[in-house]
């Protein structure tokens, strides 16, 4: 084998591996309200679409982490399939996700799920995520809970479909300028 071709065979494992690691250090920080690892998984002009947030990392964390220290004991993400495809720097990931939430008051858990649609970007031979559209799939909870307020604006994030026409075939992946900015109050 060439020096060239061993070479990009091992740039590909690495940033796979790269990439990898980067979607499950986000759910650990998630998990630990660990601010500074939760935001080390996003460049710093990253734009993140969760359908009631859309924005940058440091607000996202300001945004959800308040909504989770008022809402939950404690969350689990949960990190399940993952796909990657990776075009010199830049890569696009679909990655999905369960997260039950242990609720402070009512129903004692929540558990929902989706996927994280991710464009990364490889900048200064750092991998981080450049996009994120968060799609909520499901829900397995009922009633007028905070889940399913949450989960009905997520329908704005992206097209969920079933063919070539889904939100993670979008490349370059684009969030609407009207939509930044937008907090939904919970």
């Amino acid at each position: 084998m060439a020096d060239t071709e061993l070479r990009t065979q091992m740039d590909y494992v690495r940033s796979r591996m790269d990439i990898l690691d980067c979607v499950n250090r986000y759910a650990r920080g998630q998990d630990r309200l660990d601010s500074e690892l939760t935001t080390s998984a996003f460049h710093p002009d990253a734009v993140l679409d969760f359908g009631v947030f859309v924005g940058d990392p440091a607000a996202f964390v300001d945004y959800f982490y308040d909504l989770h220290r008022r809402y939950h004991h404690s969350t689990s993400h949960i990190i399940c399939n993952h796909v990657c495809e990776i075009d010199g720097d830049r890569a696009y990931a679909e990655t999905y996700f369960m997260v039950t939430n242990n609720n402070r008051e009512g129903k004692p858990f929540h558990l929902g799920g989706g996927r994280y649609v991710d464009q990364f970007e490889r900048r200064a031979g750092r991998w981080a995520i450049a996009v994120r559209k968060c799609i909520a799939e499901w829900n397995a909870d009922s009633g007028g809970d905070l889940a399913e307020k949450l989960g009905s604006l997520h329908t704005d994030v992206g097209r969920i479909s079933r063919d070539r026409d889904d939100v993670s075939y979008e490349r370059p992946m684009t969030v609407p300028a009207e939509r930044l900015g937008l907090r939904v109050p919970v």
